[in-house]
């Protein structure tokens, strides 16, 4: 795609401003950094940072019975998330495979239709229209809004993350639970309101906020006014990394199962429920599964890139899909698929880097975790 059909978000003059190094990305324009990954990586792991994410996907749901309907595209019983709550899930395809992960936000009773309830949903970028026309034909009973293109969306993530945008609040933000989620009033503009979820794509405290282009420019001004560290997109990868979050599209996609990528405990395999891939996936079940996704820590300097070559005794059995220098760790980390009988806690295997054998060592998932907290 040619820059000049790059979309950009309505944050983009403030990046300019900043000085952030601009990259295409999923469509769009967007800051890859501001000063260093390890410094904006740093920033989140200690303080708090910023990110604009107002390139992903953002859709509103609306009608009669819509968690019923929408427990036909995912594997995941929705009967615990009330109102207030939400659901990190998958859509799938009828093979079993990842169509998008997302989340889903039940917002309660429809404002413009006592009988109606009110979901909303964030997903990636990338697959936006994807997802938009999945939803349109596997939801006809649902009304669909696209707001993607109609709303700012931010990021404030770090264990400073609930003063820094308390300070700007009306409401209390510091008692809602983790993926909790609510409308709340901006201070200085009440007449704009906010969908501030307790979600993030860390591993750090946080929240995703959503609001109107001119107070999401205003939020963003006064949250670096703050000394809130503005985030890129590298910094972004290296976070979810460390917690061992899946990027979709380069650790799962259409032909990636839910037990293949670790995502097992998302699928209900109640008898009484039945959705778009669940035969594939209790097939897949009893047959077992041919590869799994695992973490690797690597036992010297180098770094596993996706793409690389698991090898076990000599011979290729897995590929990297995600791999970086963790900064916060201080050495180099990757998910990697590779057969199950090489996915234990503690098998040696090798990584191929540049015509070497680096070893390298299955651990558990996340490599990083945030100190225990009341809401996490």
């Amino acid at each position: 795609m040619s820059e000049a059909a790059l979309r950009r978000t309505p944050l983009y003059d403030r990046h300019l401003a900043l000085g952030a190094k601009m990259v295409p990305f999923s469509g769009w324009e967007m800051p890859v950094r501001y000063q260093s990954v390890m410094a904006e990586h740093r920033a989140v792991r200690s303080r708090v940072g910023a990110f604009d994410i107002s390139h992903m996907g953002k859709f509103v749901l609306r009608g009669a019975n819509v968690r019923e309907q929408l427990e036909r595209i995912v594997p995941s019983s929705l009967a615990q998330t009330e109102p207030g709550h939400s659901r990190y899930t998958v859509l799938l395809n009828d093979r079993g495979g990842i169509v998008d992960d997302l989340i889903l936000y039940n917002q309660g009773q429809d404002s413009q239709n006592p009988d109606w309830e009110r979901w909303m949903t964030i997903v990636n970028a990338a697959t936006t229209a994807k997802d938009w026309s999945w939803m349109q034909q596997h939801l006809p009973d649902v009304t669909l809004e696209d707001l993607s293109g109609d709303r700012v969306l931010l990021a404030i993530q770090g264990p400073q993350a609930v003063e820094a945008l308390q300070s700007f609040v009306r409401e209390s933000l510091r008692e809602m639970p983790r993926f909790g989620h609510a409308t709340v009033t901006l201070s200085d503009r009440p007449q704009d309101p906010v969908f501030a979820a307790r979600t993030g794509y860390t591993g750090e405290d946080g929240f995703e906020v959503m609001l109107p282009p001119k107070a999401g420019l205003n939020l963003w001004d006064r949250l670096l006014e703050a000394e809130v560290i503005p985030i890129g997109l590298g910094a972004r990868d290296t976070l979810r990394l460390e917690a061992a979050l899946h990027l979709y599209g380069q650790d799962m996609d259409d032909d990636t199962t839910p037990l293949e990528a670790g995502l097992s405990w998302l699928v209900d395999w109640s008898e009484e429920r039945d959705y778009i891939g669940k035969s594939a996936l209790v097939a897949q079940k009893q047959a077992g599964v041919q590869r799994r996704l695992v973490g690797l820590v690597m036992n010297g300097r180098e770094i596993a890139r996706p793409g690389y070559e698991v090898v076990s005794d000599g011979t290729a059995t897995g590929q990297v899909v995600s791999g970086t220098q963790a900064p916060t760790l201080g050495k180099a980390i990757a998910l990697a698929y590779v057969p199950p009988n090489l996915a234990k806690v503690g098998t040696d295997l090798s990584v191929k880097v540049r015509d070497r054998l680096c070893p390298a060592t299955v651990v558990k998932r996340p490599f990083y975790k945030v100190s225990a907290t009341k809401n996490i």
